[in-house]
């Protein structure tokens, strides 16, 4: 029997994209899909020739031997070259591809058993520290609710001197399957509702739920360095398993308060100061207050420009893994004085006449630098 060619099948060119492929069995999927053709043999098969057209051309490998020897290059893979994996993204058409649809028995994979111990939830705590704390870390103690194994029912949810019994809807699949033309389709049994099992006495504590919620209380470590957004992992402390299975983790997100003169970049630390013009002009060392009480020295040499940056080496945050340390960059401004005493204004204007006059004149974008080469190494390698 002569099997249609696959392009033609799709609907598409030899020379069309993954885009197109997609597009073109989105399109027949919808239209051939057996949920909205019930009973229809056609409209079933037609279904089944485009899903195996497309599970071979979406395939590079495949798609390539087909090109080359047509259906005789797909001998020896299986299944005309099905693979459940490559149907994943088409969720909204096919109602959930796998369980839903039986891809197990379809393609020979086998059925996945539900109603099994399943791990807990996840859980997601924000807090805020101070800017100090997250330089220098900090421990604090956090409490929030979670859902934890019943200690009446030890988690069964029956009620004490009871226990579950095994469905009899599904007989402990957590699944009914039914038969629809082509597919078996398993959907979560609507007795057990996926858990297999039936409580006939439920546990009074937790209504048969097998879980109570409560709050925990822990004592988190945040690391010196850490930085706004970033979470801490806590194995073990979010919700409590279904059925035996194993917590879920804890995530800690933090947010770190700005600091009123500091800024971050990265593990550096920016400080802009204001220094007198005469110190700028005639050099001399400064006090720089850094994170919490420390003080940093700063030189400041003769003729130094209004915005030039220092870096001190080592005086920035530390890395959050614990490798180094960031630089403490600082800029500093010419402190300009709004009023001055009548000797201070003679000083300045005798100084004033030592100068030569003045140019108002645009400046070359190239000499808008003009710190001597010291100032510009220094800025390169503190």
């Amino acid at each position: 029997m002569t099997r249609r060619d696959y392009y033609e099948i799709l609907g598409v060119e030899h020379h069309c994209t993954e885009v197109d492929l997609k597009s073109a069995y989105r399109k027949l999927a919808l239209q051939h899909h057996p949920d909205r053709n019930q009973g229809s043999k056609d409209a079933e098969e037609k279904f089944k020739e485009a899903a195996e057209a497309y599970a071979v051309l979406s395939d590079p490998q495949k798609r390539a031997a087909y090109d080359r020897f047509g259906h005789a290059g797909l001998s020896g893979q299986g299944a005309a070259g099905f693979d459940p994996s490559t149907f994943v993204g088409f969720e909204d058409i096919l109602g959930g591809l796998g369980d839903a649809f039986g891809l197990g028995d379809l393609f020979g994979s086998g059925g996945r058993r539900r109603g099994g111990p399943q791990q807990g939830a996840h859980l997601r705590y924000d807090i805020e520290i101070s800017f100090e704390e997250a330089a220098h870390g900090t421990e604090t103690s956090i409490q929030f609710p979670r859902a934890e194994g019943c200690e009446s029912c030890r988690g069964s949810g029956a009620a004490p001197g009871s226990a579950p019994t095994t469905c009899p809807a599904c007989h402990g699949r957590g699944q009914q399957r039914y038969q629809q033309g082509f597919f078996t389709v398993a959907r979560t049994c609507s007795q057990c509702r996926g858990a297999g099992k039936v409580i006939a006495k439920p546990c009074p504590t937790c209504h048969g739920e097998g879980r109570v919620l409560k709050e925990r209380k822990l004592t988190v470590k945040i690391p010196p360095g850490i930085a706004t957004g970033q979470r801490l992992r806590i194995q073990g402390e979010g919700e409590s398993g279904v059925v035996g299975g194993p917590h879920g983790d804890l995530y800690v997100v933090v947010q770190v308060q700005d600091h009123e003169f500091l800024q971050r970049d990265g593990n550096d630390l920016l400080c802009d100061i204001s220094v007198a013009f005469t110190t700028l002009a005639l050099g001399g060392e400064l006090k720089v207050a850094g994170l919490g009480d420390e003080q940093e020295s700063l030189k400041v040499p003769e003729g130094t420009a209004t915005g030039t940056m220092f870096r001190l080496r080592g005086k920035g945050l530390p890395d959050v893994s614990g490798r180094g340390r960031g630089d403490l960059r600082i800029t500093v401004h010419a402190n300009v004085p709004k009023k001055l005493t009548k000797e201070q204004r003679q000083v300045l204007e005798q100084f004033a006449k030592t100068l030569p006059a003045e140019k108002s004149e645009p400046r070359p974008i190239s000499a808008q630098d003009d710190r001597n080469i010291f100032d510009r190494v220094k800025d390169i390698f503190g």
